[in-house]
């Protein structure tokens, strides 16, 4: 009896002693989040561990290097430790190494190391635990000491590497990512030619991108899409102040249509109906009769149009400008050529990179276009389209996009553009605001601009006699409501001629890339 209580005690001894020494490894091994309050005191923190929540505690006076700067080695040589916060792309632990790659900006990238410490055995195995529990897509920050002699060309910085001192986890992404960067920014020939291998690349569907934006966004390519977005306002709006412009802010939420022919959307506005914008058209000429004599705008346009293909969006960014006349509106299209030629010289030039970078996974010949304005009239077009076997009725039809496909062709290869306008549009597709043509009142002073064969702009002189546009809306059957009385009254009291454009930033983007839809470059 007292044989087998001492043996249960014994038991009950040893079994607390093992629990005793789990608990004292779980201790020695657990990982306290940091909590980082100021450089100075760096040495009392620990070198690895998730960073509390990011909350404007104090100012840590750490100074962070851009990834891109690295292999300067006057301003950081080798040996000198840095400070880096960067997403994490990839991460390899293998045994007592670990490598990973960090990237910044969705375009620079470099790689980190950390090797298994003889002199610290305990410390080490606590990195690399930790290193182990880093998601893919997490921002981290690391403390890296910079050697050189490397040759690390899967990364942007190629000639040196970073031997992980510290590193914490700043925002943890989720294991189960909707899909890899990686994937995303492959290329559709690089994804078909892998069909017939044993390891095909996934093919990412376009509702699975749009639906993880921000995600397909980190793509080198996307996101430089949506750097070349902004590069066409910035070069727009440089052009245009250059030209005498000032920029404009118009009315979003108007009382009624500001085009005939689009769709509305309508809101009720306090038990009356209001509609968003279509365009800034009725302000930017009331502007003119206001006497600033050539404003511009970059603000949201919205369209009711049932139009799902890939060059249509119900929302998008309108660049719009208008500027009085003195005798034709051959002013204006001279003035938006050079805008243009500024856009396209700007992007090339300053932009070689992210150009370079989207070239890569969206291939595309730079954009052609002539030092003047290349102008097609109505009547050659026509003719134009007949010769290629279009039926094109009495002429009097809009265009449809198999005609502006032909027609861009056409005029690539006797003009060698990409970029071109066509007028003389007839009357009856217009809008009521159209100045008729002087000669044949069937056709108007209206204009269309085309990249690499689909319509980017549409713009015209506009009716500046009040009776007139009374006789045009009538003519197309509209009635004046309040917006368009405004609108008539402005001109009653006197009114430069003037003529204009609007542009859609996502369809000159997606067209000067060569892209194939113009989601791609709309960012949401």
């Amino acid at each position: 009896m007292m044989y087998r209580a001492e043996k249960e005690r014994q038991k009950a001894e040893n079994k607390a002693k093992q629990e005793e020494k789990l608990a004292q490894e779980v201790e020695a091994n657990r990982i306290e989040n940091v909590t980082y309050l100021s450089f100075d005191e760096q040495e009392n923190y620990n070198k690895m561990g998730d960073m509390t929540l990011v909350m404007s505690r104090s100012r840590t006076n750490r100074q962070f290097t851009d990834i891109a700067d690295l292999e300067d080695s006057e301003k950081y040589p080798i040996g000198s430790k840095v400070w880096v916060r960067g997403r994490l792309q990839s991460i390899r632990v293998k045994g007592g190494s670990c490598f990973i790659v960090l990237r910044q900006n969705s375009f620079h990238t470099v790689q980190a190391l950390f090797f298994k410490d003889k002199e610290d055995p305990d410390g080490s195995k606590k990195m690399l635990n930790y290193l182990k529990t880093l998601t893919v897509e997490s921002i981290v920050d690391l403390e890296g000491r910079i050697v050189g002699d490397a040759n690390v060309k899967s990364c942007s910085v190629q000639t040196i590497e970073l031997s992980i001192e510290r590193i914490h986890a700043v925002s943890k992404a989720q294991p189960q990512l909707p899909f890899l960067v990686e994937d995303a920014a492959r290329s559709e020939a690089e994804v078909e030619a892998s069909q017939s291998t044993d390891r095909p690349f996934p093919r990412l569907g376009q509702e699975l991108r749009l639906d993880n934006r921000w995600m397909d966004l980190r793509t080198p390519a996307n996101n430089a899409i949506m750097r070349i977005q902004s590069a066409v306002c910035q070069l727009f709006r440089e052009s245009l102040y250059s030209q005498g412009f000032m920029e404009i802010h118009t009315p979003k939420l108007i009382a009624g249509e500001s085009e005939s022919g689009a769709g509305v959307f309508t809101t009720d506005y306090f038990g009356t109906t209001a509609c968003l914008a279509q365009s800034p058209q009725l302000y930017k000429q009331m502007a003119i009769s206001a006497d600033m004599e050539r404003v511009f705008e970059i603000g949201p346009v919205f369209r009711a149009e049932n139009s799902n293909t890939r060059r249509h969006l119900c929302e998008f960014t309108g660049l719009d400008l208008e500027m009085a006349i003195k005798d034709h509106y051959m002013e204006t299209l001279e003035v938006i050529h050079k805008c243009f030629v500024h856009i396209f010289t700007g992007l090339e030039q300053r932009y070689a990179k992210e150009l370079s970078v989207i070239r890569e996974q969206y291939h595309s010949e730079p954009l052609t276009f002539t030092e003047e304005p290349c102008v097609v009239h109505w009547p050659d077009a026509q003719e134009i389209l007949k010769e290629k076997g279009f039926d094109v009725g009495d002429g009097m039809g809009d265009l449809n996009g198999a005609m502006e496909l032909a027609l861009g062709e056409a005029v690539k290869e006797k003009y060698g553009t990409d970029f071109f306008m066509l007028d003389k549009y007839p009357s009856q597709i217009r809008p009521f605001y159209t100045m008729p043509d002087p000669v044949d009142d069937r056709f108007s002073n209206s204009y269309d601009m085309f990249i690499r064969g689909l319509e980017i702009c549409s713009g015209a002189q506009r009716c500046h006699d009040p009776e007139l546009v009374q006789q045009m809306l009538a003519k197309k059957g509209i009635e004046p409501g309040e917006g368009l009385k405004s609108y008539i009254s402005s001109f009653q009291d006197g009114v430069s001629p003037h003529a204009g454009a609007g542009i859609g930033l996502e369809r000159v983007v997606f067209l000067y890339l060569g892209l194939d839809n113009v989601r791609k470059a709309s960012m949401f």
